[in-house]
Protein backbone atom coordinates (compact mmCIF):
# COMPACT_ATOMS: atom_id res chain seq x y z
CA UNK A 1 0.00 0.00 0.00
CA UNK A 2 1.47 3.58 -0.64
CA UNK A 3 2.95 5.35 1.86
CA UNK A 4 2.67 9.09 2.96
CA UNK A 5 5.93 10.87 2.78
CA UNK A 6 5.97 12.80 5.84
CA UNK A 7 5.76 10.35 8.74
CA UNK A 8 6.05 12.78 11.21
CA UNK A 9 7.14 11.08 14.89
CA UNK A 10 4.64 8.13 15.20
CA UNK A 11 5.38 7.71 19.31
CA UNK A 12 5.09 11.17 19.49
CA UNK A 13 1.41 10.91 17.73
CA UNK A 14 0.34 8.26 19.67
CA UNK A 15 1.17 9.93 23.08
CA UNK A 16 -1.01 12.46 21.59
CA UNK A 17 -3.90 10.28 20.53
CA UNK A 18 -4.37 8.88 24.32
CA UNK A 19 -4.12 12.27 25.94
CA UNK A 20 -7.87 12.56 24.33
CA UNK A 21 -8.50 8.83 26.61
CA UNK A 22 -8.62 12.00 29.24
CA UNK A 23 -12.06 13.61 28.27
CA UNK A 24 -13.52 9.97 28.58
CA UNK A 25 -16.42 8.33 26.74
CA UNK A 26 -19.26 10.25 25.24
CA UNK A 27 -22.54 8.95 24.35
CA UNK A 28 -23.69 10.61 21.59
CA UNK A 29 -22.94 11.14 17.79
CA UNK A 30 -23.14 14.64 17.43
CA UNK A 31 -19.26 15.12 17.46
CA UNK A 32 -18.81 12.10 15.44
CA UNK A 33 -21.17 13.44 13.70
CA UNK A 34 -19.49 16.83 13.12
CA UNK A 35 -15.80 15.36 12.72
CA UNK A 36 -17.10 13.50 9.76
CA UNK A 37 -18.80 16.62 8.29
CA UNK A 38 -15.52 17.94 8.46
CA UNK A 39 -13.57 15.44 6.49
CA UNK A 40 -16.27 15.13 3.61
CA UNK A 41 -18.26 11.60 5.63
CA UNK A 42 -15.24 9.29 4.23
CA UNK A 43 -17.69 6.51 5.50
CA UNK A 44 -20.73 7.18 2.98
CA UNK A 45 -18.71 5.14 -0.04
CA UNK A 46 -18.24 2.29 2.14
CA UNK A 47 -19.03 -0.86 1.91
CA UNK A 48 -19.50 -2.47 5.77
CA UNK A 49 -20.64 -4.89 8.04
CA UNK A 50 -20.87 -3.60 11.89
CA UNK A 51 -20.95 -6.24 14.44
CA UNK A 52 -21.84 -5.59 18.06
CA UNK A 53 -21.95 -8.10 20.97
CA UNK A 54 -20.90 -8.56 24.32
CA UNK A 55 -18.14 -11.31 23.62
CA UNK A 56 -16.73 -12.75 20.36
CA UNK A 57 -17.36 -9.91 18.32
CA UNK A 58 -14.28 -9.33 17.81
CA UNK A 59 -13.12 -13.12 16.77
CA UNK A 60 -16.48 -12.92 14.61
CA UNK A 61 -15.14 -9.83 12.81
CA UNK A 62 -11.65 -11.14 12.42
CA UNK A 63 -12.83 -14.27 10.79
CA UNK A 64 -15.15 -12.93 8.55
CA UNK A 65 -12.31 -10.55 7.24
CA UNK A 66 -9.83 -13.48 6.55
CA UNK A 67 -12.87 -15.29 4.31
CA UNK A 68 -13.51 -12.22 2.54
CA UNK A 69 -10.13 -11.74 1.67
CA UNK A 70 -9.63 -15.34 0.65
CA UNK A 71 -12.50 -14.59 -1.88
CA UNK A 72 -11.19 -12.23 -3.10
CA UNK A 73 -11.75 -8.66 -1.66
CA UNK A 74 -9.83 -5.86 -0.56
CA UNK A 75 -10.84 -5.98 3.33
CA UNK A 76 -10.28 -3.44 6.04
CA UNK A 77 -10.70 -4.43 9.55
CA UNK A 78 -11.39 -2.02 12.64
CA UNK A 79 -11.47 -3.46 16.04
CA UNK A 80 -10.71 -2.38 19.42
CA UNK A 81 -9.25 -2.63 22.00
CA UNK A 82 -5.31 -3.52 20.67
CA UNK A 83 -3.03 -5.52 22.49
CA UNK A 84 0.62 -4.37 21.98
CA UNK A 85 0.60 -1.82 19.12
CA UNK A 86 -2.44 0.78 18.36
CA UNK A 87 -2.00 -0.39 14.54
CA UNK A 88 -3.89 -3.72 15.25
CA UNK A 89 -6.86 -1.59 15.68
CA UNK A 90 -7.24 -0.47 12.12
CA UNK A 91 -6.21 -3.32 9.16
CA UNK A 92 -6.01 -3.76 5.68
CA UNK A 93 -6.25 -7.25 4.16
CA UNK A 94 -4.61 -8.67 7.73
CA UNK A 95 -1.72 -6.55 7.44
CA UNK A 96 -1.39 -3.29 10.13
CA UNK A 97 -1.89 0.51 9.52
CA UNK A 98 1.62 1.68 8.81
CA UNK A 99 2.97 3.68 10.80
CA UNK A 100 3.07 6.44 8.53
CA UNK A 101 -0.63 6.44 7.53
CA UNK A 102 -1.44 6.79 11.13
CA UNK A 103 0.95 9.97 11.26
CA UNK A 104 -0.89 11.45 8.00
CA UNK A 105 -4.54 10.59 9.25
CA UNK A 106 -4.37 11.94 12.61
CA UNK A 107 -3.06 15.27 10.62
CA UNK A 108 -6.15 15.08 8.83
CA UNK A 109 -8.17 14.58 11.14
CA UNK A 110 -6.81 16.73 14.15
CA UNK A 111 -8.46 20.09 11.43
CA UNK A 112 -11.50 18.05 11.56
CA UNK A 113 -11.85 18.87 15.50
CA UNK A 114 -13.51 21.58 17.70
CA UNK A 115 -10.63 22.41 20.35
CA UNK A 116 -13.47 23.79 22.22
CA UNK A 117 -15.01 20.06 22.76
CA UNK A 118 -12.24 17.97 21.93
CA UNK A 119 -13.14 14.68 20.57
CA UNK A 120 -12.65 11.43 22.92
CA UNK A 121 -10.10 8.72 21.80
CA UNK A 122 -12.18 6.17 20.19
CA UNK A 123 -13.99 9.25 18.30
CA UNK A 124 -10.66 9.95 16.52
CA UNK A 125 -9.77 6.79 15.80
CA UNK A 126 -12.83 5.73 14.27
CA UNK A 127 -12.48 8.95 12.10
CA UNK A 128 -8.81 7.80 10.82
CA UNK A 129 -10.48 4.36 10.42
CA UNK A 130 -12.96 5.20 7.91
CA UNK A 131 -10.28 7.44 6.15
CA UNK A 132 -8.09 4.53 6.07
CA UNK A 133 -10.62 2.38 4.15
CA UNK A 134 -11.83 5.21 1.85
CA UNK A 135 -8.15 6.02 0.67
CA UNK A 136 -7.01 2.35 0.16
CA UNK A 137 -10.40 1.62 -1.60
CA UNK A 138 -11.15 -0.93 0.34
CA UNK A 139 -14.09 -3.60 -0.89
CA UNK A 140 -15.59 -3.95 1.77
CA UNK A 141 -14.79 -3.52 5.63
CA UNK A 142 -15.81 -4.91 9.27
CA UNK A 143 -16.93 -2.37 11.81
CA UNK A 144 -16.46 -3.54 15.53
CA UNK A 145 -17.97 -1.57 18.03
CA UNK A 146 -16.77 -0.15 20.99
CA UNK A 147 -19.10 -0.17 23.53
CA UNK A 148 -22.63 -1.10 23.36
CA UNK A 149 -24.32 0.19 19.56
CA UNK A 150 -27.05 2.72 19.54
CA UNK A 151 -24.51 5.65 20.91
CA UNK A 152 -21.15 4.01 19.80
CA UNK A 153 -18.97 6.44 17.72
CA UNK A 154 -19.25 3.57 14.78
CA UNK A 155 -23.05 4.06 14.55
CA UNK A 156 -22.84 6.82 12.06
CA UNK A 157 -22.31 3.79 9.40
CA UNK A 158 -25.24 2.10 7.29
CA UNK A 159 -23.87 -1.41 7.16
CA UNK A 160 -24.91 -3.66 4.27
CA UNK A 161 -25.64 -5.86 7.57
CA UNK A 162 -25.45 -5.82 10.89
CA UNK A 163 -24.70 -8.51 13.29
CA UNK A 164 -25.39 -9.18 17.61
CA UNK A 165 -22.97 -11.88 18.58
CA UNK A 166 -24.68 -12.04 22.46
CA UNK A 167 -25.94 -10.00 25.35
CA UNK A 168 -24.82 -10.31 28.87
CA UNK A 169 -24.19 -7.96 31.60
CA UNK A 170 -21.60 -5.24 30.75
CA UNK A 171 -20.78 -1.72 31.19
CA UNK A 172 -23.49 -1.20 33.74
CA UNK A 173 -22.87 1.87 34.47
CA UNK A 174 -23.09 2.95 30.74
CA UNK A 175 -25.02 0.59 29.04
CA UNK A 176 -27.85 0.01 31.69
CA UNK A 177 -28.18 -2.16 34.61
CA UNK A 178 -30.46 -4.79 33.02
CA UNK A 179 -30.40 -7.42 30.06
CA UNK A 180 -32.57 -5.71 28.34
CA UNK A 181 -31.46 -2.56 28.65
CA UNK A 182 -27.98 -3.38 26.96
CA UNK A 183 -29.91 -5.44 24.58
CA UNK A 184 -31.56 -2.02 23.70
CA UNK A 185 -28.20 -0.39 23.37
CA UNK A 186 -26.75 -2.86 21.38
CA UNK A 187 -29.89 -3.27 19.41
CA UNK A 188 -28.85 0.24 18.07
CA UNK A 189 -26.97 -1.33 15.36
CA UNK A 190 -30.01 -2.45 13.48
CA UNK A 191 -30.89 -0.69 10.84
CA UNK A 192 -34.13 0.16 8.45
CA UNK A 193 -34.13 -2.15 5.61
CA UNK A 194 -30.92 -3.63 6.44
CA UNK A 195 -30.30 -7.71 6.99
CA UNK A 196 -29.34 -8.94 10.56
CA UNK A 197 -27.52 -11.41 11.70
CA UNK A 198 -27.89 -13.11 15.60
CA UNK A 199 -25.50 -15.49 17.58
CA UNK A 200 -26.47 -17.05 20.68
CA UNK A 201 -29.66 -14.63 22.16
CA UNK A 202 -32.23 -15.67 23.89
CA UNK A 203 -34.95 -13.95 26.45
CA UNK A 204 -35.22 -10.59 27.72
CA UNK A 205 -32.13 -10.20 24.97
CA UNK A 206 -34.02 -11.77 22.07
CA UNK A 207 -37.16 -9.68 22.46
CA UNK A 208 -35.42 -6.86 22.73
CA UNK A 209 -33.45 -7.21 19.57
CA UNK A 210 -36.42 -8.95 17.99
CA UNK A 211 -39.00 -5.97 18.39
CA UNK A 212 -35.70 -3.89 16.82
CA UNK A 213 -35.81 -6.34 13.80
CA UNK A 214 -39.51 -6.09 13.42
CA UNK A 215 -39.25 -2.13 13.90
CA UNK A 216 -36.69 -1.76 10.99
CA UNK A 217 -38.13 -4.16 8.86
CA UNK A 218 -34.74 -5.88 8.36
CA UNK A 219 -35.56 -7.94 4.95
CA UNK A 220 -33.91 -10.86 6.24
CA UNK A 221 -32.98 -12.05 9.69
CA UNK A 222 -30.88 -15.29 10.65
CA UNK A 223 -30.90 -16.38 14.27
CA UNK A 224 -28.28 -18.78 15.65
CA UNK A 225 -30.61 -21.23 16.46
CA UNK A 226 -33.38 -20.66 14.72
CA UNK A 227 -32.04 -20.27 11.48
CA UNK A 228 -28.68 -21.60 11.43
CA UNK A 229 -26.78 -24.33 13.36
CA UNK A 230 -23.80 -25.03 14.69
CA UNK A 231 -22.02 -28.50 16.51
CA UNK A 232 -18.62 -28.36 17.53
CA UNK A 233 -16.76 -31.90 16.32
CA UNK A 234 -12.89 -33.35 15.77
CA UNK A 235 -10.49 -34.18 19.05
CA UNK A 236 -9.69 -31.86 21.71
CA UNK A 237 -6.70 -29.18 20.86
CA UNK A 238 -8.15 -30.26 17.24
CA UNK A 239 -11.12 -27.27 16.88
CA UNK A 240 -13.31 -27.72 14.35
CA UNK A 241 -17.33 -27.51 13.75
CA UNK A 242 -20.17 -28.40 11.16
CA UNK A 243 -22.31 -25.61 10.26
CA UNK A 244 -25.76 -25.79 8.22
CA UNK A 245 -26.76 -22.75 7.30
CA UNK A 246 -29.98 -20.98 5.17
CA UNK A 247 -28.19 -22.62 2.27
CA UNK A 248 -24.80 -23.65 2.95
CA UNK A 249 -24.44 -26.92 4.63
CA UNK A 250 -20.17 -27.68 5.63
CA UNK A 251 -18.61 -30.12 7.26
CA UNK A 252 -15.78 -30.35 9.63
CA UNK A 253 -14.45 -27.18 8.96
CA UNK A 254 -10.99 -26.60 11.61
CA UNK A 255 -11.12 -23.42 13.31
CA UNK A 256 -7.59 -21.49 14.44
CA UNK A 257 -9.20 -20.13 17.45
CA UNK A 258 -9.66 -22.52 20.30
CA UNK A 259 -12.33 -22.41 23.34
CA UNK A 260 -15.87 -23.75 23.17
CA UNK A 261 -16.86 -20.58 22.45
CA UNK A 262 -15.85 -19.87 19.23
CA UNK A 263 -17.88 -22.31 17.76
CA UNK A 264 -20.62 -19.56 17.64
CA UNK A 265 -18.51 -17.15 16.50
CA UNK A 266 -17.19 -18.82 13.45
CA UNK A 267 -21.22 -20.03 12.54
CA UNK A 268 -21.99 -16.46 13.11
CA UNK A 269 -19.24 -15.25 10.58
CA UNK A 270 -20.27 -17.19 8.10
CA UNK A 271 -24.13 -16.56 8.08
CA UNK A 272 -22.83 -13.06 7.77
CA UNK A 273 -20.71 -13.90 4.69
CA UNK A 274 -23.98 -16.47 3.67
CA UNK A 275 -25.93 -13.05 3.81
CA UNK A 276 -23.34 -11.25 2.21
CA UNK A 277 -23.18 -13.63 -0.82
CA UNK A 278 -27.61 -12.92 -0.59
CA UNK A 279 -26.95 -9.02 -1.27
CA UNK A 280 -24.89 -10.37 -5.10
CA UNK A 281 -21.34 -10.28 -3.37
CA UNK A 282 -19.41 -12.74 -4.76
CA UNK A 283 -18.31 -15.15 -1.46
CA UNK A 284 -18.61 -18.77 -1.35
CA UNK A 285 -18.80 -20.90 1.26
CA UNK A 286 -14.99 -22.70 0.70
CA UNK A 287 -13.88 -19.06 0.73
CA UNK A 288 -15.68 -18.06 4.23
CA UNK A 289 -14.94 -21.18 5.72
CA UNK A 290 -11.24 -21.22 4.87
CA UNK A 291 -11.81 -17.86 6.86
CA UNK A 292 -12.01 -19.86 10.56
CA UNK A 293 -8.41 -21.56 9.89
CA UNK A 294 -6.50 -18.27 8.62
CA UNK A 295 -7.66 -15.94 10.77
CA UNK A 296 -5.21 -14.26 13.60
CA UNK A 297 -6.55 -12.91 16.88
CA UNK A 298 -3.77 -13.15 19.40
CA UNK A 299 -4.93 -12.84 23.39
CA UNK A 300 -7.89 -15.05 22.96
CA UNK A 301 -7.48 -18.70 24.40
CA UNK A 302 -3.85 -18.35 22.90
CA UNK A 303 -1.06 -21.02 23.67
CA UNK A 304 2.38 -20.85 24.25
CA UNK A 305 3.98 -24.12 23.90
CA UNK A 306 6.09 -25.80 26.82
CA UNK A 307 9.16 -24.54 26.94
CA UNK A 308 8.47 -21.24 25.00
CA UNK A 309 8.07 -18.66 27.75
CA UNK A 310 8.98 -17.02 29.78
CA UNK A 311 12.36 -15.29 28.17
CA UNK A 312 15.24 -16.76 29.54
CA UNK A 313 13.51 -20.01 31.31
CA UNK A 314 12.13 -23.49 30.17
CA UNK A 315 8.62 -24.25 31.39
CA UNK A 316 7.36 -27.72 31.75
CA UNK A 317 3.70 -26.74 31.12
CA UNK A 318 1.43 -24.89 28.00
CA UNK A 319 0.46 -21.25 28.38
CA UNK A 320 -3.05 -20.05 27.75
CA UNK A 321 -3.92 -16.14 27.66
CA UNK A 322 -6.74 -15.51 27.50
CA UNK A 323 -8.29 -11.65 27.86
CA UNK A 324 -11.66 -12.85 29.65
CA UNK A 325 -12.75 -9.42 30.98
CA UNK A 326 -16.47 -9.58 32.40
CA UNK A 327 -18.86 -12.38 33.65
CA UNK A 328 -19.80 -14.15 30.22
CA UNK A 329 -16.08 -14.07 28.87
CA UNK A 330 -14.67 -15.81 32.14
CA UNK A 331 -17.59 -18.68 32.01
CA UNK A 332 -16.38 -19.19 28.71
CA UNK A 333 -13.14 -19.04 29.60
CA UNK A 334 -13.58 -21.83 32.49
CA UNK A 335 -15.90 -24.21 29.93
CA UNK A 336 -11.93 -24.07 28.16
CA UNK A 337 -10.40 -24.70 31.74
CA UNK A 338 -12.70 -27.82 32.00
CA UNK A 339 -11.96 -29.28 28.59
CA UNK A 340 -8.09 -29.18 29.02
CA UNK A 341 -6.91 -32.11 30.05
CA UNK A 342 -4.52 -30.87 33.23
CA UNK A 343 -3.12 -32.60 36.75
CA UNK A 344 -3.11 -28.57 38.34
CA UNK A 345 -4.22 -25.49 36.71
CA UNK A 346 -2.01 -22.35 37.73
CA UNK A 347 -4.20 -19.17 37.32
CA UNK A 348 -2.04 -15.99 37.07
CA UNK A 349 -4.80 -13.13 37.04
CA UNK A 350 -4.66 -9.05 36.58
CA UNK A 351 -7.45 -7.41 36.36
CA UNK A 352 -8.42 -3.48 36.23
CA UNK A 353 -9.90 -1.98 40.02
CA UNK A 354 -12.94 -0.87 38.29
CA UNK A 355 -14.44 -4.11 37.99
CA UNK A 356 -16.68 -6.50 38.88
CA UNK A 357 -13.97 -8.62 40.34
CA UNK A 358 -16.36 -11.41 41.52
CA UNK A 359 -17.95 -11.89 38.49
CA UNK A 360 -14.62 -11.99 36.49
CA UNK A 361 -13.06 -14.21 38.44
CA UNK A 362 -15.59 -15.98 40.09
CA UNK A 363 -16.49 -18.63 37.42
CA UNK A 364 -12.68 -19.58 36.78
CA UNK A 365 -11.17 -19.05 40.85
CA UNK A 366 -12.75 -22.51 41.78
CA UNK A 367 -10.77 -24.65 39.11
CA UNK A 368 -7.45 -23.39 40.07
CA UNK A 369 -4.85 -25.62 42.20
CA UNK A 370 -2.51 -22.48 42.30
CA UNK A 371 -3.29 -18.64 42.41
CA UNK A 372 -0.92 -16.34 41.14
CA UNK A 373 -2.14 -12.42 41.79
CA UNK A 374 -0.41 -9.46 39.19
CA UNK A 375 -0.93 -6.39 37.78
CA UNK A 376 -0.18 -4.91 33.78
CA UNK A 377 1.30 -1.70 34.09
CA UNK A 378 -1.99 0.54 33.53
CA UNK A 379 -2.94 2.48 35.54
CA UNK A 380 -6.39 1.31 36.15
CA UNK A 381 -4.95 -1.85 37.00
CA UNK A 382 -5.63 -3.23 40.31
CA UNK A 383 -2.74 -3.93 42.68
CA UNK A 384 -1.80 -7.57 43.81
CA UNK A 385 -2.82 -6.76 47.28
CA UNK A 386 -5.77 -4.34 46.65
CA UNK A 387 -6.63 -7.89 43.99
CA UNK A 388 -6.30 -10.08 46.96
CA UNK A 389 -9.04 -8.24 49.37
CA UNK A 390 -11.85 -7.45 46.34
CA UNK A 391 -11.38 -11.28 45.70
CA UNK A 392 -12.06 -12.04 49.66
CA UNK A 393 -14.61 -9.52 49.38
CA UNK A 394 -16.26 -10.71 46.64
CA UNK A 395 -16.03 -14.38 46.71
CA UNK A 396 -14.18 -15.36 50.34
CA UNK A 397 -10.20 -16.65 50.96
CA UNK A 398 -8.78 -18.38 47.91
CA UNK A 399 -9.34 -21.85 48.36
CA UNK A 400 -5.65 -22.66 46.93
CA UNK A 401 -2.17 -21.33 48.06
CA UNK A 402 -1.24 -18.11 46.23
CA UNK A 403 1.10 -15.67 45.91
CA UNK A 404 1.39 -11.61 45.36
CA UNK A 405 3.83 -10.49 42.14
CA UNK A 406 4.31 -6.96 41.51
CA UNK A 407 4.62 -7.46 37.81
CA UNK A 408 4.00 -9.83 34.70
CA UNK A 409 7.26 -10.97 34.50
CA UNK A 410 7.72 -12.16 37.96
CA UNK A 411 4.33 -14.40 38.10
CA UNK A 412 5.25 -15.74 35.16
CA UNK A 413 8.76 -17.42 35.96
CA UNK A 414 6.79 -17.79 39.52
CA UNK A 415 4.21 -20.36 37.39
CA UNK A 416 6.81 -21.45 35.09
CA UNK A 417 8.75 -23.00 37.69
CA UNK A 418 6.07 -24.40 39.96
CA UNK A 419 4.35 -26.01 37.17
CA UNK A 420 5.12 -29.65 36.05
CA UNK A 421 4.78 -31.22 32.00
CA UNK A 422 1.32 -32.41 33.46
CA UNK A 423 -0.21 -29.32 34.39
CA UNK A 424 -1.69 -25.93 32.67
CA UNK A 425 -0.91 -22.49 33.03
CA UNK A 426 -3.84 -19.98 32.75
CA UNK A 427 -3.56 -16.09 32.67
CA UNK A 428 -6.32 -14.14 31.95
CA UNK A 429 -8.18 -11.19 33.90
CA UNK A 430 -7.54 -8.43 31.48
CA UNK A 431 -6.99 -7.45 27.78
CA UNK A 432 -4.68 -5.23 29.70
CA UNK A 433 -2.97 -7.94 31.28
CA UNK A 434 -2.88 -10.20 27.81
CA UNK A 435 -1.09 -7.61 25.81
CA UNK A 436 1.54 -6.68 28.37
CA UNK A 437 2.17 -10.29 28.42
CA UNK A 438 2.23 -10.81 25.08
CA UNK A 439 4.44 -8.06 24.22
CA UNK A 440 7.19 -9.58 26.95
CA UNK A 441 6.73 -13.34 25.57
CA UNK A 442 7.28 -12.37 22.10
CA UNK A 443 9.98 -9.64 22.68
CA UNK A 444 7.71 -7.20 20.95
CA UNK A 445 8.65 -3.91 23.18
CA UNK A 446 6.15 -2.09 25.42
CA UNK A 447 2.62 -1.64 25.05
CA UNK A 448 1.79 1.22 22.95
CA UNK A 449 -0.41 3.10 25.68
CA UNK A 450 -0.84 6.00 28.03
Amino acid sequence: MEATKNPGDYHGIIARLFELQKFGMKFGLESMERILDNLDRPHDGLRLVHVAGTNGKGSTAAMLAAGLKLAGFKVGLYTSPHLITFRERIQLDGDYIPELDVASLAAQVWPATDPASPPTFFEFVTAMAFLFFKREKADLAVIETGLGGRLDSTNVIRPLVSGITNVSLEHTDHLGKTIEAIAFEKAGVIKPGTPFVGGRLDGPALDTISSRIAECGCPTSYLLGRDYEVRPVGPAGHPAIDYHGPKWRLEGLPLALAGPFQADNAAMALALAETLAGLGYDIGPEAAAGGLSAVRWPGRAETFAPGAWPPGHSSAAPLILDGAHNPAGALALASLIRATPRRRLHLIVGVMADKDIGGVLGPIIGEADRLYLTRPAYHRAASPELLLSRIIGALGPPGCPHSLHPSIPEALEAAAASAGPEDLVVLSGSLFTVGETRAYLTGAGDVESN
